[in-house]
């Protein structure tokens, strides 16, 4: 009893290429959904046994939709989360003590890192890339801080800068 196994027909081109479709973004060749036309041993060695792309027969369509409606789900979760955060960051008031002389000028600077470290510290999650300034801050006072959280979320932070209280 022989049986003939069913070979999946690869859909090409006049020119020999092959058609496929994109599960990953691939640089320089395509987004994820898109179909592609590749060589024959680009697809063969690279692309289909690293999962970047799959025959695009109709089950793997649907199944690409499905995968990207649960990708849009979650990164619209994380973008209303993000809003919640920057609402709370433009409630706040940080202070952060630096040492500095009699006349306010600190010995050192107040830049990217101490912002991030004092919102972390109330349990913010702002990384230091996050904090938008074009230098540090040399002085005592109070300063409005730009912050980019991501998906062109922005806010602003109020962070005052003390002079350190020496312990004896």
């Amino acid at each position: 009893m022989t049986t003939k196994s069913k070979r999946l027909k690869i859909p090409r081109t006049h020119n020999g290429n092959i058609k496929l479709m994109l599960i990953e973004d691939v640089p320089h060749l395509g987004k994820q959904g898109e179909i592609v036309e590749v060589r024959p041993g680009y697809a063969r060695n690279y692309l289909l046994p690293n999962s970047l792309a799959a025959i695009p027969t109709e089950h793997n369509l649907k199944r690409l939709e499905r995968y990207k409606e649960r990708v849009q789900a979650a990164l619209e979760a994380k973008i209303a989360d993000l809003r919640v955060l920057a609402e709370q960051i433009a409630r706040l008031n940080i202070n952060i003590e630096a040492n500095a002389d009699e006349n306010g000028h600190l010995y050192g600077s107040v830049g990217p890192k101490e912002i991030s470290k004092a919102l972390k510290a109330r349990n913010l999650n702002v990384e230091i890339e996050m904090v938008k300034l074009d230098g540090v801050f040399k002085e005592c006072g109070l300063y409005e801080v730009p912050l980019n959280l991501g998906y062109n979320i922005e806010t602003k932070v109020q962070v005052t800068v003390l002079r350190a209280v020496e312990k004896r």
